[in-house]
């Protein structure tokens, strides 16, 4: 999937079928990039296109899906004419046709009518919005559109149920389904991200966990009342262009599958940079109590930064996929990976052609920010953690480890765990784009007016936040990371709440422990040495205080309280005394 643009692509759907425009347009409208502006059927089409397509008030849409009405000829031949008079009329308008006819014919008629894209019409809607994205960018998209396979039509009961499973009615329940539970698994994974917050209180957890058992009733809820007929996975898995149901999908019964994937790839991807992007929407404010290098930046270059990371991303997750990488290969090409990824994000955010001129010189910012590829790579790049795992997870759905737990792709703990992974990756890698320009441009005029935040744009505040960032790198390397270490912890960077926050997630580091020399192995001998001995040392501390408030209040206070009574008793006597002394010399 793409990064989302500013104005969401306006879409109008073309179908005689009702059931099924309303079906697509509830699961279309719930991506932010993607916004259903009309509906109609074939005969009122052009007059929903007429207002909705007019660049010269500037209102244009982006794509129209139009789906051959019917499966007579004569409907098939009113969809074909259809789409020639859009595209006659909106030459500029590219037209998306959905079709449930296998006729390669067909296919070719659509091409021929001017059309950019054509698919099946029950195509998987994860793989349908895709396809959408790609159609709507002026890619041309055609997937041929099969027939069920001879083993999946014996396996079904009659022909009747073969036809009822790719029926209106059933994709707008699939669709239904799809859409109520990935909103659902959204807001779990919400709840359950809050309760890494240490700051909650009892009660807070208490309705958290209330709410949670809420959203999983609901999730059951949802499953049964919009269960698909038991024959469906067949025909499904019969045709190759059909994806793995969403998120969500598994029935309760279903608990010895388990383990299989409950979403695809693909859609497993679009999930995760869903979320994120609607964190991107939020505050980017650094809220940890280190300095990071994008702390730099603009608010709006930090945001614009953070989308192209995310976009990149996604090209080297599709090179991946045509380049056949195995699962095995990751681990080698990890660092070649990464560089790459580093290296198309600088060109762009910063302009492959950017010049400035210091003194007499000219320099290609790119030119020179990119010979610190060695540098960048073993301070920060190296350093990212569970890169691996990410992009196996994204590339083959293979499952994520939590709390040493595998958990399968799509289920609330791996998706909550890849949203972090990837969160991280994308915050680290910014910081690696940003670190070099401090480096090698620290302070100059023209990229301080064009990149850095005007509160840190004089000399003195740029020179302070190179040294800070100097000085945690420094705490990193010998305090803050032979800690974790010894802890079982990776402290991780995600968008949580108001910006940017700090977190910490197990996972066991007993090798890089057994491999730390120098301060850091200095560091985890003190923390060993203070856990072994404070307890003991707090124990004595607590017996020695609990002596001497002994010896203070019943020994010396005792002696003390007793001597006072004594001397107040003798005062009170010489009184006492003194008032008989005075009335017997009055009488």
């Amino acid at each position: 999937m793409s990064i989302a643009p500013a104005t969401p692509l306006k879409l109008v759907l073309i179908d005689d079928d009702a059931v099924f425009r309303l079906g697509l347009k509830i699961w279309l409208n719930q991506f932010a990039d993607l916004a259903v502006v009309a509906d109609a059927d074939g005969a009122a089409a052009l007059q929903s296109l007429v207002p909705n397509h007019d660049r010269s008030v500037g209102q244009s849409v982006d794509l129209v899906i139009l789906a051959l009405m019917g499966t007579a000829s004569a409907g098939e031949t009113q969809g074909l004419t259809l789409c020639q008079q859009i595209t006659a009329q909106f030459p500029d308008l590219p037209v998306l046709m959905l079709s449930d006819r296998p006729e390669p014919v067909l296919q070719a008629a659509a091409q021929q009518a001017g059309a950019i894209g054509y698919c099946p019409k029950a195509l998987e809607v994860g793989a349908l919005v895709q396809v959408i994205r790609q159609a709507a960018a002026g890619q041309s998209c055609w997937l041929a559109v099969e027939p069920p396979s001879p083993a999946a039509i014996s396996a079904a009961s009659d022909a009747d149920a073969a036809a009822a499973l790719t029926s209106p009615l059933t994709v707008l329940r699939r669709n239904l389904r799809s859409a109520g539970i990935q909103r659902i698994e959204a807001a779990l994974a919400a709840v359950t991200a809050q309760f890494q917050n240490p700051d909650l209180s009892a009660l807070d957890r208490a309705v958290l966990a209330g709410r949670r058992r809420e959203l999983r009733a609901s999730r059951w809820l949802v499953n049964r009342l919009l269960a698909i007929p038991a024959a469906e996975p067949a025909v499904q898995s019969s045709s190759p262009s059909a994806a793995p149901s969403l998120i969500g999908s598994v029935e309760p019964a279903s608990i010895a599958v388990v383990e299989r994937p409950v979403v695809d790839a693909r859609t497993l991807q679009s999930v995760l940079v869903d979320r994120v992007l609607a964190k991107l929407q939020t505050s980017l404010h650094n809220q940890t109590n280190l300095p990071l290098e994008i702390d730099i930046l603009r608010e709006d270059k930090k945001r614009e930064l953070f989308y192209l990371v995310l976009r990149k991303l996604e090209e080297l997750l599709d090179e991946l996929r045509f380049s056949q990488v195995e699962p095995a290969q990751l681990s080698e090409k990890r660092s070649a990976i990464e560089q790459d990824l580093w290296q198309a994000v600088v060109s762009e955010f910063y302009g492959r052609y950017y010049t400035v001129r210091i003194g007499n010189l000219d320099l290609e910012v790119v030119a020179v920010l990119l010979q610190a590829a060695e540098v960048v790579q073993a301070a920060i790049l190296d350093k990212i953690p569970f890169v691996e795992e990410l992009l196996a997870h994204l590339l083959f759905q293979t499952p994520l480890v939590v709390n040493g737990t595998p958990q399968t792709a799509g289920s609330p703990e791996a998706l909550q765990r890849g949203e972090i992974l990837l969160e991280n990756l994308l915050i680290q890698v910014a910081n690696a784009v940003v670190q070099p320009l401090l480096n090698r441009f620290p302070d100059v005029e023209v990229i301080k007016h064009h990149f850095y935040d005007f509160r840190l744009m004089s000399s003195r505040e740029i020179e302070r936040f190179r040294n800070s960032l100097s000085w945690k790198y420094r705490v990193e390397q010998a305090v803050n990371e032979p800690k974790a270490i010894f802890e079982s912890q990776y402290r991780l960077l995600i968008f949580y709440g108001r910006g940017i926050q700090r977190i910490s997630i197990y996972a066991p580091r007993t090798i890089e422990l057994e491999q730390l020399s120098g301060v850091p192995l200095i560091v985890t001998l003190a923390l060993e040495t203070r856990d072994a001995v404070a307890p003991r040392l707090r124990s004595l501390v607590a017996f020695v205080g609990s002596g001497v408030i002994y010896v203070l209040t019943e020994v010396i206070g005792r002696g003390i309280g007793l001597i006072g009574r004594g001397i107040l008793k003798g005062i009170g006597g010489a009184w006492q005394d003194s008032r008989f002394d005075r009335r017997d010399s009055s009488k």
